[in-house]
């Protein structure tokens, strides 16, 4: 089994780039913000931590008290210590989480593509679990059109994102490749299929 990482800014593109190597290579997909959002759930492993650091203004109102990640985000996102700090606690465990799927996944031999997608994939240091690390890259420019298009952002929130996020130099030292995703998706489909040619060796993608 092979273990590819996915990471880039947020509006470049990356859930395009995980459907695609879903449907049509069949790889697994985990993304690490879903499964620190299951983690945080009442009763699961980081709920109370998380409570505990932030106190319980960050909860709903009516049982089961699930965190309000919109109140969360408000808090983490206006104060970099407070974002260090849910960091400190949601990173390592969601880390754990995915090396016991890899494991279970290997054990079983049911899985040749297991891909991780996760914004901090290399400060959080999954270069020891994956075999390359792909970033996917288009520029600010553009990144901020589609998220202004998408989801409905100002340009002052896009700007105010990408302070907390890495430049495209640190990424693109880290990675061992970056998908120029900029331009038609037809173009970044056939980057994939040639790299992924490359990555899988002798499991050959048609």
């Amino acid at each position: 089994m092979k273990i590819l990482g996915i990471t880039g800014g947020v509006g470049s593109g990356k859930s395009k780039v995980l459907y695609e190597l879903k449907e049509k290579y069949n790889a697994f997909v985990v993304e690490a913000d879903k499964v620190a959002h299951e983690l945080m759930e009442p009763g699961k492993p980081i709920y109370n931590e998380i409570v505990a650091a932030f106190g319980k203004d960050i909860l709903c109102e009516e049982e089961p008290y699930q965190i309000d990640r919109a109140a969360l985000g408000f808090v983490v996102f206006n104060d970099k210590n407070y974002l260090e700090r849910l960091n400190s606690i949601t990173h390592p465990a969601v880390k754990l989480y995915i090396k016991e799927l890899i494991k279970d996944k290997e054990d079983n031999q049911s899985v040749k593509l297991f891909v991780i997608e996760a914004a901090l994939l290399i400060e959080t240091g999954y270069s020891d679990i994956c075999d390359e690390i792909w970033y996917v890259w288009v520029d600010k420019e553009e990144r901020i059109n589609r998220l202004m298009e998408s989801r409905g952002y100002t340009r002052e929130k896009c700007l105010s994102i990408f302070e907390n996020q890495q430049s495209d130099d640190y990424y693109k030292k880290y990675a061992n490749v970056t998908i120029n995703n900029q331009n038609s998706f037809d173009i970044t489909s056939k980057q994939l299929k040639d790299l992924l040619n490359k990555f899988m060796e002798d499991d050959i993608i048609s």
